[in-house]
Order: structure tokens, then C-alpha cells, then sequence
């Protein structure tokens, strides 16, 4: 026997289910890519305003401090000017002679080409002369400063020819942080190269390889083209792009070449090797004299966190030479519509995962392995020389994460309150949000799976309905019959049973269902809640006669039947036609035990149960025994017993 019905709480959390899935998925897609679009355009507004410029590059300067420091360039040689030489030589700046002599060592070692970082536009003396003798080598640059935003314009030595001048000016972003390489600048007259250009150009020149334009007016060096830096390259959005920069490529923090002492240089403790063939840069280390750069290392270093003018340089000329003999990578950049793309990309992640991962802890490490899967794209190809955007991309993630998450809780407490308030009106609140909790374990595809559970059944009947019905309008018979149902149902409710079906006048109440009661204590309190909630109806259904005597309507007696045992409960039908079957012998044996010897009418409401539901009741209850009786249908005899009343109680 199969007792079903559209009216069950059951069924309405199935309806509810097919509903909220096959509407809301839809909405939820349409919601997901319209939340990802218009968070996704918002954020690339914000983007294009600068404002997410400061997170990427401190998302660029994180990467680089990740990666791992490359070894110091052997092409090189850095003479620092130290506090320790300042104060040997007793005075600052040096004078000409001292510098005279320092170039007459480092020459005497058949250097490639000398660097100069020191601004000498005017003489020093003593030894002006010697210094004159030692700038005409032509293998000695010297710089000049061409002015910015810190810095005056200041003349290149005179000693020393046009050709041999590279200007020292240090490109520096908003946050003050030295990442970028100006190559080359335009004046009114000429083009002036950069100390590090002009540098890399003399080294060069050895190996064959001269300085040319590409039909696009890029610099090349052999085989290896410089492209400019652009205003929105990588992580930029905001920056004077004029004159010819490229991203500054460091080696590491603060190891480019061999370092060493201008004390050392004088007083002839540095290997010839040292200096032969190499590219030879002076200039101040000095703390004091402050010709300091912050640099993508400085916010994790501690002590003096910057570094000096000439190492700069040195990284400058390195990252030349690395790239027109080493093939060591430039930077590259996307192109702004794949950033865009990527950042899109992010946002649509961001949403999918919180629209298809509902545990918080899943969620949140999914999160964070999303980020991190972010991040470890953007450290391989800075690997590579790529730089790509990361905060605007992990803000996508994230926010529209958020954004959606948000959506779905508000839209999830709707559904739930929707589905609560239909569950209430034939359920127990405790019912219905135990239903709404397991809904991810009941609602498989929109149907509730079968399962082979213990329940107890309770089945009701009013004694001579047709009767009744065939003496009063059917108007009158409707309005009477809702009101008992709606008071047999509010007892139902009151003790965590589920209406499973209205059959007219009868009415089939579920304890223990669709949420499994597994252990003996939880299905003995499913057997006493039945009989508990089929004396509560007793006790209604005397208070509903003495209001119906008044108002002139039917009064009425019942017959209620209650067994436990296992039954087959799931959801019956197709997707477009469901129905919460419960389904088994129990089921049938309940019925019966309502309908069975129907001439004892001890009372206005008689409760028989079987034994089944007997040794689950713990003696809470007095009960009378009918014997063994032979119920319809049934090959086997049923032990009957009549429910009088608590055992608390005595009967009147």
C-alpha cells in the first residue's frame, strides 16, 4: 500500500527543491556572469584610474624578492667611495688628485671601459691638472644630470668629449621606488644615451655589436630588441612614459658585481683580473652622502634598506649585457585586451567556486589554493619575463566571491524562510529546519532518494464521515472539515510528526521521517511522540464536539492506528510530477489497526497499537491488551493494544 500525496511536507520540500533548482539555476548563471561583469567592469574602472597601480607593484616587488638571486656579474667591477675612505682621505668630495690617481691604477689594468659616477663639472683641488690628463683616456665616461622632479640639470665634466657623457638621472614611481631603466632621452638638439647604455655600448663594441633602430624605432643590440616600457605595461596604469624606458631586470638585491674599496684601489690590494676586460664603475656608497634608491628589496631588508647610485648603474648595465649576450629574458607585457581577459577570467573563478562550494572550510581552502594557483602563474612567468597584473585579478577573485556569496546567503535565507513557512503548515519547526539542513543529502537531482528507515505511522478515520456528509451541504462540510484537520494537524506538528496524507476526513502522520532515525532511543522517541500526539488529538477532538454542539455542527468520534516498523520512503514519479511515497507492510498493518474491529467504540477516540510500537513506549503509557487479533489482509495475527491514556494519568 502506497500512501502519497502533493500536500505533504515531504512533497514540498521536493517542490521547493525542483523549483529552487531549475529556476535558480538558470537565475544563478545569469546572476554569476552579470555579477562578474559589472564587478568585473567597476574594477577595471577602478584600474584604469590608477588607483590598484600601488597593490601591483608591490605584488611585482614581492615576486622579485621571491625569486632566487642570480650570481654577480662577471663583467663588471664597482669601486665604492665608502664612509671608511671619507675619513682616511679626510675630506668630501675627493679631490682630483686622489681621483687622478685612482683612474691611473684601475688604467694600468687595461679596463674595457670606466664609468664615472661622480659629478665633477668643476676642479677639486689639489691635482686638477692630473685629473685633466687621466679624462682624456677615452676609455673613461663620465656622467651628467639632465634634471627631474629631485633634481637640478647639472653639466657633464669639461674635460671630458660629448661622446663620452651618459646622463645618471634615476627614473623613480610614485611610491619613490627605482624599477624602471631610461635608456635614452630627447632634448631640443640631440638624443643623449644613459651612463648605463653608453657603458654597455663600449663593452660591445668588442664583441661587434652596435647600437640600431628597428623600423618601429626600437633599440636594438644585436639580436635583441628593447621594446619600450608603455604608460600601462603590466602592473602600470599611471606613469610618464616619455623618453625610452625599459622594466630595471635585477640580479639581486644588492650583489650585481665585485665590490670593492677606493683604499683598496690605491693602495694596489685588487687583482689585475679584477679589472682587465671588465667594466669598471666608481661612484659613492657612502651612507652620508646619500645617493641612495629605494629598490623591490628595500621593504624587506633591514639596516640601510637601499642602495647606492653606482650599484644602480651596475644593475642597469648588467641587465644589457644579459640580454644581448646571456639571452637573459626582458620584460614582456600583455597586451591590455588579455589583461582585461585575465582579470575577467578571475572574477568568473571567483563566482563559480562560491556558486558550487557551499562547506566554509572547503571554501576557504579552495580560496586560498585559487590564490595561490594565481600567484605561482604570475612568479613563472616573471620567471620568464613576464609580468602580468596580480592584485587586480586576486581582488576580482576574491570580491566576487564575496559579492556572490553574499547573493547566495540573501537569496538562500529567502528560500529558506519560503520553504520553513511551507514546511510550518504541516510540519514542526524542528521538522522543517532538520529538512532544511540535510537538504544537499535528501534532494539528489531534485528527488528525494529511497531509504529503508524505521518510522512510526499514525493513521486517523472519523467514524460514520459519509453519513455525516450525506446530511449536510458540502459547504458546510468543508468549512467543518478544515477545521478539524487544521486542529489534528497543529497536534501532528506540536509532536514532530510530517502529514503525509489528507484522505478526506482521514489523515496519515509520519514520526521519523525524512531525516533517518537510526539508534533505538532515537526511534522510541519517534513511537512515544506518536502515541503522545494521538491522546493530545483525543483530548482536540473532545474540546472541537463541545464547540460543535454549540454552533449546531456534527459532533463526531475517531479511530486512530499506530505501528512501528521499517518502511520504503522516497520521492515517486518524474521531476515534473513528484510525489513523497511511504511505502511498506508497516504501513499497511497501520491501516488496518485503525479500521479493525470498528464495533468497540470505547470512546470518542479509540488508539490501538501493536506490539512493534509497545516496546518502544518504555512504560510511559497504560495500555489494555485486545489479544492477538487477525487483521485484514493479514496471514499472521497482530498483538492489539488500546492506548488509555499516559501513565501518570488515571482513566475516568
Amino acid at each position: 500500500m502506497i500512501f502519497s500525496s502533493n500536500k505533504s511536507a515531504s512533497k514540498l520540500v521536493n517542490s521547493c527543491s525542483i523549483l529552487w533548482r531549475n529556476i535558480t539555476t538558470k537565475t544563478k548563471k545569469i546572476d554569476l556572469i552579470i555579477a562578474s561583469l559589472l564587478f568585473t567592469g567597476l574594477l577595471l574602472g577602478v584600474r584604469q584610474l590608477g588607483w590598484l597601480q600601488p597593490l601591483e607593484l608591490v605584488a611585482f616587488d614581492l615576486m622579485v624578492r621571491i625569486r632566487p638571486d642570480e650570481e654577480p656579474d662577471p663583467r663588471l667591477l664597482v669601486v665604492g667611495i665608502t664612509e671608511q675612505d671619507i675619513e682616511a682621505l679626510g675630506q668630501y668630495p675627493i679631490s682630483d688628485a686622489v681621483l687622478a690617481q685612482t683612474l691611473a691604477k684601475l688604467s694600468q689594468n687595461q679596463p674595457k671601459v670606466i664609468g664615472l659616477d661622480l659629478a665633477r663639472n668643476i676642479p677639486i683641488e689639489p691635482g686638477y691638472q692630473s685629473l685633466v690628463t687621466q679624462l682624456q683616456n677615452p676609455k673613461i665616461l663620465g656622467i651628467t644630470f639632465i634634471g627631474n622632479s629631485a633634481l637640478e640639470s647639472v653639466p657633464p665634466p669639461p674635460e671630458i668629449t660629448e661622446e663620452r657623457i651618459g646622463y645618471s638621472d634615476v627614473l623613480l614611481d610614485p611610491d619613490g621606488v627605482a624599477r624602471r631603466n631610461s635608456m635614452y632621452t630627447s632634448t631640443d638638439t640631440t638624443n643623449i644615451l644613459s651612463l648605463s647604455l653608453k657603458l654597455a655600448l663600449a663593452y660591445l663594441a668588442s664583441h661587434n655589436i652596435s647600437l640600431q633602430l628597428t623600423e618601429y624605432q626600437e633599440l636594438q643590440l644585436g639580436n635583441t630588441v628593447f621594446q619600450p616600457l608603455l604608460a600601462n605595461s603590466g602592473g602600470y596604469q599611471q606613469i610618464d612614459d616619455g623618453d625610452y624606458q625599459i622594466l630595471l631586470n635585477y640580479r639581486s638585491a644588492d650583489n650585481v658585481a665585485r665590490q670593492v674599496t677606493l683604499q683598496q684601489v690605491l693602495k694596489g690590494q685588487i687583482e689585475p683580473s679584477w679589472v682587465k676586460d671588465k667594466i669598471v664603475l666608481i661612484g659613492i656608497t657612502a651612507p652620508t652622502v646619500n645617493d641612495l634608491f629605494d629598490t623591490p628589496y628595500s621593504v624587506a631588508k633591514t639596516g640601510n634598506a637601499q642602495i647606492p647610485g653606482v650599484m644602480l648603474h651596475a644593475q642597469m648595465v648588467s641587465q644589457i649585457l644579459g640580454a644581448v649576450l646571456d639571452n637573459r629574458p626582458l620584460f614582456w607585457y600583455w597586451s591590455e585586451w588579455l589583461e582585461l581577459l585575465w582579470i575577467a577570467l578571475w572574477s568568473s573563478l571567483g563566482g563559480v567556486l562560491v556558486a558550487r562550494v557551499r562547506h566554509p572550510l572547503l571554501l576557504l581552502l579552495s580560496a586560498i589554493a585559487g590564490v595561490g594557483c594565481l600567484w605561482v602563474c604570475g612568479i613563472l612567468l616573471l620567471l620568464e619575463g613576464g609580468w602580468i597584473p596580480l592584485a587586480a585579478p586576486t581582488l576580482s577573485f576574491l570580491l566576487t566571491g564575496i559579492i556572490v556569496g553574499a547573493y547566495q546567503l540573501q537569496q538562500s535565507k529567502q528560500q529558506e524562510q519560503m520553504v520553513m513557512r511551507l514546511l510550518g503548515q504541516q510540519t514542526s519547526p524542528k521538522i522543517a529546519q532538520a529538512l532544511w539542513q540535510e537538504r544537499d543529502r535528501l534532494l539528489e537531482s531534485g528527488l528525494l532518494p529511497g531509504e529503508i528507515l524505521t518510522a512510526t505511522m499514525l493513521l486517523t478515520d472519523l467514524k460514520g464521515f459519509s453519513t455525516i456528509s450525506e446530511k449536510i451541504s458540502p459547504a458546510v462540510v468543508m468549512s467543518w472539515l478544515n477545521e478539524y484537520l487544521a486542529a489534528m494537524t497543529q497536534e501532528v506538528q506540536q509532536h514532530q510528526g510530517i502529514i503525509n496524507k489528507f484522505t478526506g476526513d482521514g489523515i496519515l502522520a509520519v514520526f521519523g521521517v525524512p531525516v533517518p532515525r537510526t539508534t533505538k532511543e532515537e526511534i522510541s522517541e519517534d513511537a512515544q511522540q506518536a502515541v503522545a500526539c494521538a491522546l493530545a488529538i483525543s483530548q482536540r477532538l473532545e474540546s472541537l464536539n463541545r464547540n460543535w454542539e454549540t454552533r449546531g455542527l456534527p459532533i463526531v468520534q475517531m479511530r486512530v492506528g499506530i505501528f512501528t516498523g521499517p518502511v520504503m520512503v522516497g520521492s515517486l514519479g518524474s521531476k515534473e510530477r513528484l510525489e513523497y511515497g511511504v511505502i511498506g507492510d508497516s504501513v499497511n498493518i497501520a491501516s488496518r489497526l485503525e479500521s479493525c474491529e470498528k464495533h468497540r467504540q470505547l470512546s470518542n477516540c479509540r488508539i490501538l497499537i501493536a506490539k512493534e510500537t509497545l516496546v518502544y513506549l518504555q512504560e510511559k503509557f497504560r495500555v489494555e491488551s485486545w489479544g492477538s487479533l487477525s487483521l485484514k489482509g493479514k496471514q499472521q495475527q497482530i498483538e492489539v493494544y488500546r492506548v488509555l491514556g499516559n501513565s501518570d494519568t488515571i482513566e475516568k
